[in-house]
């Protein structure tokens, strides 16, 4: 078995708490631009996909491209006024990326956000330089095509087998999926186990540390060298 060593993280949902903000931000725009709410979990089932994308998936009959704009821009702007102070990380997380990334694993973050909105989260969490590569949807295709993820691992030089994605929403499992790279779900984001357990993850968890325990029991793990 090859060695893993690149660590992919999807970020809304998966290590930042942001769901919340995200559905209010969503229903925020649909009342500024005079359409209809969607349910709050029509709106946590699109999560993870571009935002032109995650509109056609809520509003499949309109056909206004100004429309579809203008909603754009009304989300983009309510949601930086939430994010004036960043959606703080899940518990555990910060901990266990500073051991992984001292282990010697590269880390990645794959996410729907466009480059200006993850520059953002990142500078405001002073962490702009702390990943090896990030890769954004409005730089690339969305989830869950693979491209995100080869071109990760191209930066990366590792296989596909050398690395794992982890997510919250089935997009981010599928795009490993069609990536062929192991998929792990994570149950406290924007869809539960239920659905999540649909793509078939190698590993399913429920807070962040488990993925730590995961990772220590996988043979020659630089956790485990590491700590040798």
């Amino acid at each position: 078995m090859s060695k893993l060593k690149v660590l992919i993280f999807d970020w809304d949902g998966t290590l930042v708490d942001s769901i919340g903000r995200i559905v209010e931000a969503m229903h925020m725009a649909s009342d500024r631009c005079g359409v209809p709410r969607c349910t709050d979990d029509n709106v946590r089932a699109i999560i993870g996909l571009a935002m032109p994308q995650a509109y056609d998936v809520l509003y499949p009959t309109a056909d206004d491209a100004g429309l579809k704009q203008h909603f754009i821009t009304q989300y983009s702007d309510y949601y930086i006024q939430l994010e004036a102070q960043p959606s703080p990380f899940y518990p555990g997380v910060m901990d266990a990326l500073t051991e992984y990334r001292d282990a010697g694993y590269q880390l990645a973050v794959a996410t729907g956000k466009s480059r200006q909105g993850l520059h953002r989260v990142l500078s405001g969490h002073k962490m702009v330089d702390y990943f090896d590569i990030t890769r954004c949807a409005d730089e690339t295709r969305s989830k869950p095509d693979p491209l995100m993820l080869h071109e990760i691992l191209n930066y990366c030089a590792a296989a596909p087998e050398q690395a794992i994605m982890v997510g919250d929403s089935p997009f981010d499992l599928r795009m490993a999926n069609n990536a062929s790279v192991p998929a792990v779900a994570v149950s406290y984001g924007a869809q539960p186990m239920s659905v999540l357990q649909q793509e078939a993850p190698v590993l399913a968890i429920d807070h962040f540390a488990e993925l730590t325990a995961w990772l220590q029991q996988q043979p020659n793990t630089l956790l485990k060298e590491k700590r040798a």
